[in-house]
């Protein structure tokens, strides 16, 4: 019944875009009127995997510029997309998890009396500052939204215990499991980029590989020199690679860069490209980061993660013994890496417990019968 509805669907980074692909995809093909919103929060990262998954937007704020402060940011969003809100019909907007382009445009579509579904929704760690500004977003986004796409039976219970209708929320699994599937079969079909095959002139694939990522506003400073001592003792263990791929945030790369480049079997590249990124992951024997996509899609590939963060919104992976909270205790980190490194086999998780790659279509089966 709702086939002719205008659907826009609005991202800002590349995380929001890899989850949002196959969601995308899966509206083309609905029936519904469907737009695609950029608003280029993370120019180059976004536009990589764009470029990746072949995705074309209707309406680019292009709003990146260098230093942007959150205050700033999120007032061009909001002067932004209010113009596309006037200028077209729009009767719903899904916007994704825990970005200030997600939960800026969800408060301009509440204005506009505008129906918002919100995709991975009701994480939570209920620690305002950690992650920052994450969390708040999260929150946030819930308040204003209509329809709840958790990722997980945890994220769909803070939602209810929070007064959320049962009849608005439907546990879907997490759209990076649908993004992993999409992304393993042109990986598999022999794609290839130079960026691969450089890494593999650099790395001796032979060894170990630790991947390591980071960039959470609240390690800057003590937290990430911490991280970079864990992984300078780390690196002791000649039977170890290290590839880290930096940050462009600059309070990342001074810390990175000055401790860890003189290190032999540290290999400190640029950010990598989405599909780049995944055939490394699949390479690795363990993962060091603060990411929360990289905590759901490594189950996948039964790699373990060390969470360089003091909570996470994904127990899940905690609690299946996938992931492990370290923080930036220097001594946790390394005690902890030394015990799986000494291990030949990786995790065996048979199933990952963010989601089995269905949840794009639950998602449109969900609207399909819901009015709106």
């Amino acid at each position: 019944m709702n086939d002719n509805k205008n659907v826009l669907i609005c991202i800002g980074t590349r995380p929001e875009a890899i989850k949002m692909a196959p969601v995308y995809f899966k509206f083309l093909k609905s029936g519904y009127n469907t737009k695609l919103c950029v608003t280029a929060q993370h120019r180059d990262l976004l536009d990589q995997v764009l470029e990746f998954f072949k995705m074309k937007p209707d309406f680019d704020l292009n709003l990146m510029t260098p230093n942007q402060t959150l205050n700033k940011l999120s007032s061009r969003i909001l002067e932004e997309i209010d113009k596309i809100f006037i200028e077209h019909k729009i009767d719903l907007v899904l916007v994704h998890g825990d970005t200030t382009t997600s939960s800026v445009i969800a408060l301009a579509a509440f204005n506009r009396k505008i129906k918002v579904a919100h995709v991975e929704a009701g994480l939570r760690t209920y620690n305002k500052w950690s992650p920052f500004p994450e969390e708040m977003n999260r929150q946030l986004t819930g308040r204003l939204a209509d329809f709840h796409f958790a990722p997980g039976r945890s994220a769909s219970q803070n939602l209810l215990k929070e007064g959320v209708a049962s009849n608005t929320i439907l546990v879907t699994g997490n759209t990076v499991i649908d993004a992993l599937k999409m992304t393993g079969e042109i990986l598999d079909q022999g794609f290839n980029t130079p960026v691969i095959e450089s890494l593999k002139e650099a790395v001796n694939f032979d060894k170990k590989i630790v991947l390591v990522t980071g960039h959470r506003r609240e390690n800057f400073g003590e937290g990430f020199e911490s991280i970079c001592n864990a992984l300078v003792e780390i690196s002791k263990d000649n039977g170890v690679e290290i590839v880290f791929p930096v940050h462009l945030n600059p309070n990342v790369q001074e810390v990175v860069y000055k401790r860890l480049s003189n290190v032999s079997n540290v290999h400190l590249v640029a950010p990598l490209d989405y599909p780049t990124f995944i055939w490394l992951m699949k390479k690795a024997h363990l993962i060091i980061s603060d990411s929360g996509g990289v905590q759901e899609e490594a189950p996948t590939f039964g790699v373990p993660v060390l969470v360089t963060r003091s909570v996470t919104e994904r127990q899940e992976g905690v609690d299946a013994g996938c992931s492990f909270l370290v923080g930036t205790d220097q001594d946790l980190i390394v005690s902890k890496a030394q015990q799986i490194l000494s291990k030949t086999k990786q995790i065996n998780t048979v199933i990952n417990p963010y989601g089995d790659g269905d949840a794009s279509q639950k998602i449109i089966d969900f609207l399909k019968n819901t009015s709106w």
